[in-house]
């Protein structure tokens, strides 16, 4: 299935960029989520900036035709390789499950304000249950991203 989100913030891409790039605010997000564990680390390489988010949310509000695939608790492992300010693959994975993500992350400036799109294809592996499985974890998808932004508008408005 294909997946799509657009997010709006009222900054530069460069800053946009430092804030999705600094693991205090990544650490910000998770708290915001709520996340019963999490680990967040920041590298440097030769030809990127990785960051790595791994956290442990529990499962609430999943669908009783779910609930024995997923369990009491999701691991979400989310990796962006940023090699420019502006483009970054992702792969977004749930570690012992047959999902994954691959996809990118862009920030375009569009008249004095930055939109961050992040876009892919997710994949659930499930015979007969694959694609309601998918549409939820877009579902979830969604809404990590939905919270990332809101702790973002703060961020970049100072109110970190």
């Amino acid at each position: 299935m294909r997946f799509a989100h657009e997010l709006s913030y009222d900054a530069s891409a460069a800053e946009v960029y430092a804030m999705l790039t600094d693991p205090v605010f990544r650490e910000a997000v998770c708290g915001y989520q709520q996340v019963l564990r999490h680990s967040v680390t920041v590298e440097e390489t030769a030809d990127a900036v990785v960051v790595d988010v791994d956290q442990v949310q529990a499962a609430r509000g999943i669908p009783s035709y779910a609930r024995s695939f997923v369990g009491d608790e999701i691991d979400i492992e989310q990796r962006e390789s940023w090699h420019s300010t502006t483009d970054a693959g992702l792969q977004v994975t749930i570690p012992g499950k047959p999902v994954h993500l691959n996809g990118t992350v862009t920030l375009r400036e569009r008249g004095g304000r930055t939109v961050e799109t992040v876009t892919g294809e997710l994949k659930v592996s499930l015979p007969f249950i694959g694609s309601k499985v998918e549409g939820m974890v877009s579902d979830l998808l969604k809404l990590a991203l939905n919270a990332e932004h809101a702790v973002g508008q703060q961020w970049l408005a100072g109110q970190d």
